[in-house]
């Protein structure tokens, strides 16, 4: 629950911005913030959660953050403005990106490389579920009670989760590291086999940003669909990566690591290479959109385990720390591939594909230059 909030809150409101928009009387480019500030929040917040993690424990820090997301959620619910609600926003992601950097370490804290990336499967699978339904629930909620039931859903849900967490979960990291953010991250930019894993991951599983940028337009506007026909198709995309992701949960206990790890990014290559066929060829259609994406999801969702685990097992005298510059450098590369998107010379396809292709190319690159120190080997 932890985990979900923070990505849940992001896409559970993009259907009724048009309706936030009329309530508050504002443009749609002024109510889009509500959303572009909530990613820089979610990006930027990973950052200082882990390496507090790592010095004061995770407990304390992840109860924290779920109050602040709490705190954000209902300050956007009654909201009075669109400057208000923007300001909420921000609140709300610098608490909720707490679950998924806690969530990473706290799984690599309890349990061995291998069955660590097993149980980062699964949350990896639950965590996909969230962007693939939250449109639905975000779309029921408000046509049925208005746009401020979502944030008032999102409230909800984060004063559950930390009163759940209160209860339940354990301290689970005991040796405290001192110092401050500058001495957590250099030794992990100085790190080869994190970096290698950290961007190799990010590459390989938030490229893919590229094509959810450009979907709409490559729906609507080039093979004339309906817009509920493109919203329902991220269902099937996010699909995909709980496929995979339940796949590489069931073959880790019998297959290496790395072995599968390499498979998991060929599988997202190729899915890739079939899209950028069908773009450049012009041989588009429903079918040659979804079935390369649904390939490259699967690739990601096997991956996305494995490379999180990588990384957090390079450096385990800082998991707080590596689990949030990982999640950063997700963030940053999504966000990328989606600027990228927007300024390439060509069609929307051509351009998606594009960008995704070369950033899984530069994260298989990467992904090698760390599996060649082993798996699970610290620095």
């Amino acid at each position: 629950m932890a985990t979900v909030s923070g990505t849940l809150s992001l896409h559970i409101l993009v259907p009724a911005l048009p309706l936030a928009a009329a309530d508050l009387g504002v443009s749609e480019a002024a109510i889009q913030q509500a959303i572009t500030q909530y990613v820089i929040g979610l990006a930027i917040g990973q950052l200082i959660y882990g390496p507090l993690s790592d010095r004061f424990g995770r407990r304390p820090i992840l109860l924290g953050g779920l109050l602040l997301y709490t705190i954000g959620g209902i300050a956007a619910w009654l909201a009075p403005n669109v400057l208000v609600l923007i300001g909420a926003r921000i609140v709300q992601a610098l608490g909720g990106c707490g679950g998924l950097v806690l969530g990473r370490a706290i799984q690599r804290d309890v349990a061995g490389p291998t069955e660590a990336a097993a149980r980062l499967a699964i949350l990896t699978l639950i965590v996909a579920l969230g962007p693939a339904l939250a449109p639905l629930v975000g779309s029921f909620l408000a046509v049925g009670f208005g746009w401020r039931a979502i944030l008032a859903l999102t409230a909800a849900l984060g004063a559950v989760t930390a009163v759940a967490a209160c209860l339940i979960l354990p301290e689970t990291h005991t040796a405290r590291r001192t110092g401050g953010l500058l001495r957590a991250y250099l030794p992990l930019l100085r790190n080869p086999g994190f970096l290698g894993y950290a961007i190799g991951g990010a590459c390989t599983t938030t490229s893919f940003y590229a094509y959810i940028t450009a979907s709409p337009f490559i729906f609507v506007d080039m093979l004339h669909r309906p817009v509920t026909e493109a919203g329902a198709s991220y269902i099937v995309v996010f699909g995909g990566v709980s496929l995979g992701a339940f796949i590489g949960n069931r073959l880790m206990k019998r297959v290496a690591p790395i072995p599968l790890l390499n498979a998991g990014s060929t599988i997202a290559i190729l899915g890739t290479a079939l899209l950028f066929a069908a773009a450049v060829s012009g041989f588009l259609s429903v079918a040659t959109v979804l079935v390369p994406m649904v390939i490259v999801t699967i690739g990601f969702g096997i991956a996305s385990a494995l490379a999180i685990t990588g990384a957090l097992s390079s450096a385990l005298d800082a998991i707080g720390a590596a689990s949030g510059l990982y999640g950063f450098s997700q963030m940053a590369v999504g966000a990328l591939c989606t600027l990228l998107v927007g300024i390439w010379p060509a069609d929307h396809a051509v351009a998606a594909a594009s960008v995704m292709l070369i950033a899984m190319l530069i994260g298989r690159g990467a992904l090698t230059v760390a599996t060649r120190r082993g798996f699970g080997t610290p620095a």
